[in-house]
């Protein structure tokens, strides 16, 4: 898996549990990663379970049960054990019943429909023996069965619900809710499983028939148990029992996502991830008339917006909070003058970091109609469109700005994201190499270019790119930090994490009061895939977090670090704060992915204790290998 691209324009959902601007690398690194080395995430009572980039649980048994010692068996002579095995069984079974049947139970031999049944009821069974009850349950329970392969499913109920009186049966009960399953009677489905599972809590079939009633009910959460469940139970051998699982996970996502989204209050996403989109175009001078030389009133509109430009120039979470209330204000005010497309601008800036697209979209357009000029206003609403999901429109919003300045090297930067996003790299590597050409000084346009070859597929090109950069550009710690993802990629991780190190120290020494904590996360992951060095990497995490406490990557990275350990509570409470910080609809649904999946594993634990010493030879432990 290569690294993607660092600072794209907006950030772009994906398949992924957490996406983030800066570098979504990090987190496909983290997810793929189990898949490509066919490593097995966490083990959770025996159970190995891989969670994959859509946030997808699958069950993998490891080996089969327990055997006996001895030789293994070829597959053809385990076949012949099992078939022989099945008859003896079979004829254990026809004997007993022959040898109790025709003396105590003359009756129920010869009955051949129902009608030639006594009547049955609540006060007419207590005057049968055991041996009566047990025989016309038998016999009303197969004429339910061909009641109920006619589809006549009234007529089957009540056949069962007799069987039922003389002999509660998880069975009848399972056979009955079979009924009402195929009459769409689903809170009936659930009363008769959930009365079969009291008499058998590992009966596979009653608890799948409960899943599909739950389901059908929206009680998703409820469902994804039972299947789940039934996945352990039955040794993970039935497939369609796994897809429900991730059919549902995914569901069950959707809707809660739906649900919080309608209540969720905007808020800005972390520091890291507001500073990494901003960076992402060339810094220029303030505008005539904003400098802080300039003394202006707070109390004013043109105030406002240099308040908030000061504001962020400090490039901290506060600083981001303190610019985009200060821009609020400045519109409220008005009284702008020439400054009002920038004041727009700005506005609609935040407002598409806090995930409000039509306001972003509003704002920006009105930029565009009130300073034609600003080419930055055409770029950053190509980019919401290209995050909303309209190619078409971020492409002609490229043109234009192109049609006002095509002397603009931000344009060729964002529009090579575009051409990047939708696979077409070397479209993307001639934009990054132009907007080189136009600016050589701008950073990222270099290591997009590095990355984007590395995509192509030209090594050795990539390397060379990378070469030049840390040697043009020494003291800047992204050029090590994404240089070290590529060695990463490569798994020359003594090489990668040395980079790691010089990006962490350099943005210690540059940026003591914003630290970009990308560099740490890398390094546990590094330490992670190479020498599961746990504790360490948890480390890094942590120390990530108290630079960055809103930093989804790091809360996703921990998360995923504790949940190979095998940790799951605490990996739980991670994973809910992962989709609390979620910024998209995409975003939190991958995170409820996660949450619900690992939230589902602890249920299952706790409803089926029996499960973790059973199970517990199935894997060999959590963590890699």
């Amino acid at each position: 898996m290569a690294p993607t691209i660092p600072p794209p324009s907006v950030p772009i959902p994906a398949a992924t549990p957490v996406t983030v601007p800066a570098d979504s690398s990090i987190w496909d690194r983290v997810s793929n990663w189990v898949s490509e080395h066919k490593a097995v995430v966490y083990t959770i009572a025996g159970v190995s379970v891989v969670i994959t980039t859509a946030g997808v649980v699958y069950y993998l048994r490891k080996g089969s049960e327990q055997k006996e010692s001895g030789p293994k068996l070829s597959k053809k002579e385990r076949r012949k054990r099992k078939q022989a095995e099945k008859e003896e069984a079979e004829k254990a079974s026809t004997s007993a019943k022959s040898e109790e049947a025709a003396p105590t139970q003359p009756k129920a031999a010869a009955v051949e429909s129902a009608d030639e049944l006594p009547e049955i009821d609540e006060e007419s069974v207590v005057r049968l023996s055991e041996e009566e009850r047990k025989a016309y349950a038998a016999k009303l329970k197969e004429l339910g069965n061909k009641a109920y392969g006619s589809k006549d499913f009234n007529k089957a109920i009540d056949l069962y619900s007799k069987a039922i009186i003389c002999k509660p049966d998880p069975v009848y009960y399972s056979n009955r809710a079979a009924c009402h399953n195929a009459l769409a009677q689903w809170e009936q489905v659930v009363a008769d499983t959930t009365a079969a599972l009291k008499l058998d809590p590992h009966y596979v079939k009653a608890l799948n028939r409960r899943a599909n009633a739950y389901d059908q009910l929206s009680r998703y959460s409820d469902a994804l148990l039972d299947f789940t469940a039934s996945c352990i139970i039955d040794g993970f051998r039935n497939e369609q029992s796994a897809q429900a699982v991730e059919r549902l996970l995914k569901k069950f996502a959707e809707n809660k996502a739906k649900e919080i989204l309608e209540t969720k209050p905007p808020k800005l996403p972390s520091s890291t991830f507001v500073g990494n989109y901003l960076q992402s175009f060339r810094s220029k001078p303030r505008p005539e008339g904003l400098e802080d030389s300039v003394e202006l009133s707070e109390e004013t509109g043109l105030g406002q917006l240099q308040l908030g430009l000061k504001h962020l120039e400090s490039k901290t979470g506060t600083g981001y909070e303190e610019g985009s209330a200060a821009f609020r204000k400045a519109l409220d005010l008005g009284e702008l003058g020439p400054h009002e497309a920038l004041a727009y601008n700005l506005r609609g800036t935040f407002h598409c970091l806090m995930g409000k697209h039509e306001e972003a979209l509003a704002d920006l357009s009105k930029s565009i109609e009130l300073d034609p000029a600003m080419t930055q206003s055409y770029i950053k609403r190509a980019s919401m469109n290209l995050e909303l999901g309209h190619p078409d429109k971020a492409e002609e919003d490229f043109n234009k700005a192109i049609e006002q300045n095509a002397e603009d090297p931000d344009i060729y930067y964002h529009r090579a994201q575009l051409h990047f996003i939708k696979g077409e790299f070397a479209e993307a590597a001639k934009d990054y190499q132009k907007s080189i050409d136009l600016d050589s000084d701008f950073i990222f346009s270099h290591i997009q270019l590095g990355v984007t070859q590395y995509k192509m597929g030209s090594i050795a090109s990539s390397m060379a790119t990378f070469r030049r950069c840390m040697k043009n550009f020494d003291q800047t710690p992204d050029v090590y930090n994404y240089y070290g993802e590529l060695l990463l990629d490569q798994n020359k991780f003594q090489e990668a994490i040395e980079k790691f190190d010089t990006a962490i120290a350099l943005e210690k020494e540059t940026k003591p009061m914003c630290m970009n904590v990308l560099p740490l996360i890398n390094k546990a992951l590094a330490l992670f895939q190479w020498k599961q060095d746990y504790a360490e990497a948890e480390q890094l995490c942590e120390k990530a977090l108290i630079i960055d406490p809103e930093c989804d990557i790091a809360v996703a990275t921990m998360a995923q670090l504790l949940l190979q350990q095998g940790k799951v509570v605490e990996a739980l409470k991670f994973f809910e704060r992962a989709a609390e910080l979620a910024r998209t609809e995409g975003e939190l649904v991958n995170a409820l992915s996660y949450a619900e999946a690992t939230r589902t594993q602890i249920q299952v634990q706790e409803n089926y204790p029996e499960l973790a010493s059973k199970l517990q030879g199935m894997s060999g432990g959590p963590g890699m290998r």
